[in-house]
């Protein structure tokens, strides 16, 4: 039973953190008046506009059973939904660059205040099977948000935190950094998984872990 609950809390918390970081980058464009994703109904809380197979289920999925097998006790749980279409033409021309820096800051914001949140509950001590499912609920909320939030502030293309250096750094007049990052482009997909799939990634996940351990503790 506890092994359903946890599973479930962790679907819920992980639907909630990514789905809202998209709807987020889409509502900070529409302030900068880009209804690109207001017209393509990708600001609806429907899940089912913004479910991907393979990063909404699968691979969360597959992280989850694997280190369930392996009996990790600290999960590192992690997922994508669809992105949301945003016409930064329109943005940067509405707002200026600090407009493109703060759409692309918008989705990881959006996680880290969910984790602060999450935080101030945790410390409830569950006494029932629904209070379980809070609790599992908030903990994964914490685990699924920074871990996305630290990732996707990487300056790696196409990850959020390449798109805000890029907008901030035309705003101080420097396009080189823009320039590198085109250049490596077609690469940084590849450079993600490299990260995330040999010992590299210790370097991004083991302060998450640490900023985690310090919100539920």
């Amino acid at each position: 039973m506890i092994d359903i609950i946890n599973f479930t809390a962790m679907a819920l918390a992980l639907g909630i953190a990514v789905i809202g970081h998209e709807i987020m980058h889409g509502f900070v464009a529409k302030l900068f008046g880009d209804l690109t994703a207001t017209n393509a109904g990708r600001l609806s809380i429907n899940p089912l506009k913004h479910i991907d197979i393979v990063g909404t289920i699968i691979f969360p999925i597959f992280l989850f059973l694997s280190q369930k097998m392996m009996g990790v006790t600290s999960p590192i749980i992690f997922g994508w939904a669809k992105p949301v279409p945003v016409n930064m033409f329109t943005i940067i021309k509405n707002g200026g660059f600090l407009a493109g820096t703060a759409v692309s800051l918008a989705g990881v914001t959006y996680n880290f205040i969910l984790a602060i949140i999450a935080s101030f509950f945790i410390h409830f001590e569950p006494a029932s099977l629904i209070s379980t499912f809070i609790f599992y609920t908030l903990y994964y909320t914490i685990v699924i948000n920074i871990i996305l939030m630290v990732f996707n502030l990487l300056p790696i293309p196409p990850l959020d935190g390449a798109n805000a250096l890029r907008f901030t750094a035309n705003y101080f007049g420097n396009r080189s950094i823009g320039e590198f990052f085109d250049k490596i482009g077609n690469y940084g997909m590849f450079i993600v998984l490299i990260l995330l799939f040999t010992p590299l990634s210790n370097y991004i996940f083991e302060p998450a872990m640490e900023l985690i351990h310090y919100l539920i503790k």
